[in-house]
């Protein structure tokens, strides 16, 4: 081979090498982060939904209630409450049904033709005993269901997730239901756009490549060190965008579900208490009933303020880094059974955002660790400023790991690389060392770098 063809070849190798490597790390790291993505969106969706289920049967209980709290078991108290049941709905497929407690229909709005039908034996497209199912959750108190039903607006068996209570004294079973193949489709639609985003950046490092090529064709050894310079830039930067994109919608669910959800959580319990305090002081019937109600509206309530504060602690942004690791290891740790204690010194002033996430999300995933795994007694945090720029320390007294070890094996140590990882994209490090009974985190943001990125947002 010519000297001309070597040199070519030694040109070309190492860039189309940088460029296959960093398209294999771009599509790993698509894959992980939608995992993460659908883990995350489908636990809220669930979560989501059976709050909003509660919500909807508590609804249709304070609706039919008057009639119910008066005391009567006729046939025309019953009706009338049955008609008010009938008008509720939430959407197309959105409805409440009523069965007794012997499994025959009395209201069915989409499916009229049911209603006088005993369904007790019925199976669904599963095997499943359903309407047994229900039932049998109904009298011990109220639960959730699952089996399969045909849809309303397409007639095809779907997938369904139902919320069912009773009305002993009537011998009555209320519910709704959500088709859960719609929690699914959304969890489709997110990753059908992560990947589409991925793709289109696979293209763009493609035509990159072949500009690349070409260049090195036209000049041989010209090969541009700067263009290497802006592909690993463009990583960085794209793995930025990704985190940053994780964070706007982790505080987005949080916000919604504080705003949203808590809010109607809130409402459906002051119109249970209203209810409740509306019936007399020895009425054995609805009392517990509404006060079993108020009881998982509060846990729910508590549910969906904790997870709200996980996505994205409102104190992150208000007041502070310090105050919401502080807050954040007294949460963990408590139930761990860990005593915590936090040393802060003051934090940089106008610390950017991505610095401050960053680090808090380090001291999260630390404390995860601690409290899953480490079965420690005592877990000491400081955050400290100084020449070199801002670190936090987390230590335990745990029974340690070998991180060597966990550093090479492909399947552990992930909440290790992923913290890695975040500080290499704010220009930090991470130094971990463990022994039983001692385990020291040490992550650290040089001064450079936080002067770096208070300059971008500035």
């Amino acid at each position: 081979m010519k000297l001309r063809g070597k040199l070519l070849l030694i040109a070309i190798l190492p860039l189309v090498s940088s460029l296959a490597l960093t398209a294999y790390v771009l599509r790993q790291q698509q894959q992980e982060l939608a995992q993460r993505q659908q883990d995350l969106v489908q636990r809220w969706l669930t979560d989501t939904t059976r709050a909003e289920l509660r919500h909807y049967v508590a609804l249709a209980l304070s609706t039919v209630s008057p009639y119910y709290n008066t005391g009567r078991d006729d046939a025309e108290i019953q009706r009338l409450a049955m008609y008010q049941l009938a008008d509720l709905d939430y959407g197309p497929d959105g409805y409440f049904f009523l069965y007794d407690f012997d499994g025959k229909v009395l209201m069915h709005p989409r499916q009229p033709e049911l209603v006088g039908r005993n369904l007790l034996g019925m199976h669904d497209a599963r095997g499943q005993p359903a309407i047994r199912m229900m039932i049998d959750k109904a009298r011990a108190g109220g639960g959730f269901v699952e089996y399969t039903w045909n849809r309303p607006s397409t007639q095809q068996p779907s997938p369904k997730l139902a919320y069912v209570t009773g009305l002993d004294r009537w011998h009555w079973m209320i519910g709704t239901g959500i088709y859960t193949d719609d929690l699914s489709a959304v969890t489709q639609q997110l990753d059908r756009q992560l990947g589409s985003t991925v793709d289109t950046t696979m293209r763009w490092i493609a035509l990159s490549a072949a500009a690349s090529v070409a260049i090195v064709f036209a000049s041989i050894l010209l090969v541009s060190v700067g263009e290497l310079r802006a592909a690993d830039a463009k990583l960085t930067l794209l793995t930025r965008k990704l985190v940053r994109t994780q964070e706007e919608e982790r505080a987005w669910l949080s916000r919604e579900l504080h705003d949203s959800t808590s809010q109607m959580l809130v409402s459906a319990k002051l119109l249970t208490e209203s209810a409740l305090e509306r019936l007399p002081a020895d009425d054995p019937g609805s009392r517990p009933v509404l006060q079993r109600a108020i009881t998982r509206l509060n846990e729910a309530l508590g549910d969906i303020r904790g997870i709200s504060h996980r996505l994205r602690p409102a104190e992150l942004d208000t007041l502070g880094l310090t105050t919401a690791l502080r807050r954040l290891g007294q949460e963990m740790c408590e139930p761990a059974h860990a005593a915590f204690d936090l040393q802060a010194g003051d934090e940089p002033p106008q610390l950017p955002d991505e610095i401050r996430t960053t680090l808090f999300r380090i001291g999260q995933e630390a404390l995860t660790n601690v409290c899953k795994h480490a079965a420690a007694s005592h877990v000491r945090m400081a955050l400290t400023t100084d020449g070199d720029g801002l670190q936090l320390r987390i230590e335990d007294d745990g029974r340690g790991f070998d991180s060597a070890a966990m550093a090479q094996h492909p399947r552990r140590g992930i909440g290790l690389r992923n913290m890695r990882e975040r500080l290499a994209a704010v220009g930090g490090t991470l130094t971990v060392s463990s022994r039983p009974q001692r385990t020291v985190i040490e992550a650290l943001v040089p001064a450079e770098a936080i002067a770096r990125f208070a300059q971008k947002t500035a």
